[in-house]
């Protein structure tokens, strides 16, 4: 069964830091590349970071120096931790997963290419 279970949302001031962690399922964590995503109130879904299972990452630009994405292949915990944290970062973020065979050297942003998602956690950085 896949499963995929964040923890770590919290409210902060602008410039504050938060870590988000992702509990998955063997399965989940399996061979396919794992991401971050966050929703904005009022908008779609945006992929913020993502990690393939050998190492390389991938950054959305308007995350990329202050946030990093990692994991922990004994604990099957994929983490994010956000540095320098704005306003417009606040929303609701998710972990994501994929079954398909993937064979790219890049670990994709798009929500279209991942299968499973957890339900989500908020994250409110004020002003």
């Amino acid at each position: 069964q896949v499963q995929l279970q964040e923890s770590g949302g919290d409210a902060v001031q602008a410039g504050g830091s938060l870590r988000l962690s992702c509990a998955a399922s063997p399965f989940a964590y399996a061979a396919y590349p794992l991401a971050w995503f966050r929703q904005a109130p009022g908008k779609g879904r945006e992929g913020v970071a993502s990690i393939d299972h050998d190492g390389p990452t991938n950054y959305a630009d308007s995350v990329k120096g202050r946030w990093t994405i990692s994991k922990d292949d004994a604990k099957f915990t994929l983490y994010l931790q956000m540095n320098a944290l704005k306003p417009e970062d606040t929303g609701i973020y998710s972990c994501a997963g994929g079954e398909r065979l993937w064979t790219g050297s890049i670990p994709p942003l798009a929500e279209s290419e991942y299968d499973y998602w957890g339900r989500g956690g908020q994250v409110a950085v004020s002003s």
